[in-house]
């Protein structure tokens, strides 16, 4: 990541700023400093199920290593510190024709997966009373972006983020981004808007104006949390891709206790997305989820329904939207889409067994139109089911190693029908 002007010029201010400090203003600086391994080994097989499929299936396995630093803060008024990623990704085994485009964990290399990659990123931050700014490498989560970690990698972005928490129970939340590190990339790139084809064909239905280009490099967003109370909040966030969408985002989480150990929990979301000048961007999104946790059970219904002239709007580059029917796959998200979700969670230790959970839920979609073929213009259908275990070690010489195998099937009428595993084995060693 070092290869970008604003890296390498966060990582040579930073340096400088450490430098000049007297050695006892930096003493929080190194005694609150946190840093930590984690190994990750990751296995994906991705089977294409549906009649002529160009490519059969796709099967990588890697081995990860991600490095996270994080520093305390200088004395006085306004603390100073930096925070460091440390991402390296090897291949254990790819290629014979299961590695394609849309690499899953590794770059490619020609026709095959690459051996290795690896990236560094610092991020420098500053500390006012409850207010915290960062600039550099950053890792947002927060409904207008959320970069993915659910490979290998995490995806990551170039920019500056804002945090205040000044008034009680109030959230600030400001950002910038201007490039976008994919997670089996080394590469910081424009960024780019989600969901759009070379020809404009697509169920999403967004297209791009004539003679404009899905790229940009200026991302920002504005957003609100505020803590109503113990079991009520709300958020709003306004986001703006230059030149592609801009979007507003409402969220409120309510946690409704009904008596010893059982509880309802209900997560409405709403966005509103409109074009910026160079699409035909026009889209409202709906999407409830309530969910009812007795012990350890948890018993989930969701709902989520697009209208207006085209589907979601949302950064492309491995950003997770905010919608209760993203799942393992899919997103349900094409344009007048309704789609429905039923989900079971179960946690082991209610009856003895720490450490051990399971989730499986299946989301099923329609009334959006197919835009290719002899059937163009029919009603679109679709469906996933995910499942989930995961163990977490308690004891002993594999105290927390966690072992999580992810199973989905993906099937719809108008293009790939899917069926993929993942085994992901992680272990994190604190180094300080």
């Amino acid at each position: 990541m070092l290869k970008t002007p604003i890296a390498r010029g966060v990582a040579l201010a930073t340096l400088g700023a450490t430098l000049a400090i007297p050695t006892m203003a930096q003493a929080a600086f190194f005694e609150d400093t946190k840093a930590n391994l984690e190994l990750r080994n990751f296995y994906f097989n991705r089977d294409f199920r549906q009649d002529g499929a160009a490519q059969s299936k796709q099967e990588e396995w890697a081995q990860g290593f991600l490095l996270r630093v994080e520093s305390g803060y200088t004395e006085g008024t306004v603390g100073f510190g930096v925070d460091a990623i440390g991402l390296l990704g090897v291949k254990l085994d790819s290629g014979g024709g299961r590695y394609g485009n849309g690499s899953q964990l590794l770059p490619g290399d020609g026709d095959s997966a690459a051996d290795d990659f690896s990236e560094l990123g610092l991020t420098a931050k500053a500390k006012f009373s409850e207010t915290v700014l960062k600039v550099g490498t950053m890792q947002f989560k927060n409904p207008a972006v959320a970069n993915s970690d659910s490979r290998l990698l995490p995806a990551l972005m170039q920019g500056a983020n804002l945090v205040s928490k000044e008034i009680d129970g109030l959230t600030l939340d400001i950002g910038y981004a201007n490039r976008n590190n994919q997670r089996a990339s080394s590469d910081n790139e424009v960024m780019s808007l989600n969901g759009v084809t070379a020809n404009n064909n697509n169920t999403r239905g967004i297209q791009m104006s004539a003679g404009a280009a899905n790229q940009s490099d200026d991302f920002r967003f504005a957003g609100a949390t505020y803590k109503f109370m113990d079991n009520l909040s709300g958020s709003y966030y306004y986001s703006k891709l230059e030149d592609l969408y801009k979007q507003s985002t409402f969220n409120l989480i309510h946690v409704l206790p009904i008596g010893e150990g059982q509880s309802l929990k209900t997560d409405l979301r709403y966005s509103r997305s409109k074009d910026d000048g160079s699409t035909n961007i026009d889209n409202k999104a709906f999407g409830a989820m309530v969910t009812y946790s007795l012990s350890g059970h948890s018993f989930g219904l969701g709902y989520q329904k697009m209208s207006g002239d085209t589907g979601f709007a949302y950064l492309g580059g491995n950003v997770d939207p905010y919608l209760v029917n993203f799942v393992q796959i899919n997103d349900f998200a094409n344009k007048d889409e309704k789609s429905w979700q039923a989900r079971y969670d179960y946690n082991f230790a209610a009856m003895g067994i720490p450490g051990l959970t399971f989730m499986t839920r299946y989301i099923t979609g329609d009334n959006f139109d197919r835009v290719t073929g002899a059937d163009a213009g029919t009603e679109g259908k679709e469906w996933e089911r995910n499942t989930d275990i995961a163990y977490t070690f308690q004891e002993g010489a594999l105290k927390n190693l966690n072992v999580k195998w992810r199973n989905a099937t993906s099937r719809n009428n108008y293009g790939n029908d899917l069926d993929e595993n993942r085994l992901i084995v992680s272990y994190t060693i604190p180094l300080m």
